[in-house]
């Protein structure tokens, strides 16, 4: 499928971020109650895609830095990636953050996530560092960013 809905998610989409956020992360989820804070926290936003509203099959929450913006997460359920949800996504966020007016976009991704590596390597984003042990199971994360 090539045709995703994207949406800016709102109170009614919270429970289905957070079954998606759970499945697309498993041991590494934020936790429920995190996910749900997301939601209040200033600056902070969130587009979902899928077939429709009523099946969200991926999610990306990111961060207005004022001139600058910040993926905190993109997540795609299992049974959906490579499928072009995520690459959806992050399109209408470079789009987004582009009509911002945004001189930059930046993200760290697990240096041992090839598919998602891959993705924001297509998409521009080039790698600006790295976090030694970043992740609590002790995996880096590659900095990567897009000049925009």
């Amino acid at each position: 499928m090539t045709d995703w809905v994207i949406w800016f998610a709102e109170s009614e989409d919270e429970a289905a971020l957070v079954a998606l956020e759970a499945a697309s992360f498993a041991g590494r989820s934020w936790g429920e109650n995190n996910v749900r804070e997301s939601f209040h926290v200033p600056g902070v936003a969130i587009l979902m895609a899928g077939a429709n509203r009523q099946q969200p099959m991926g999610f990306l929450i990111w961060r207005d830095l004022g001139g600058e913006a910040e993926i905190l997460s993109l997540g795609v359920a299992p049974d959906t990636q490579r499928n072009g949800v995520g690459k959806a996504l992050l399109s209408g966020l470079i789009d987004q953050v582009r009509q911002a007016n945004a001189d930059r976009l930046f993200l760290e991704v697990d240096e041992g996530n090839a598919a998602a590596c891959a993705l924001y390597q297509q998409a521009g984003f080039t790698q600006s560092g790295l976090r030694k042990s970043y992740y609590r199971d002790g995996a880096n994360a590659v900095m990567m960013q897009l000049v925009l």
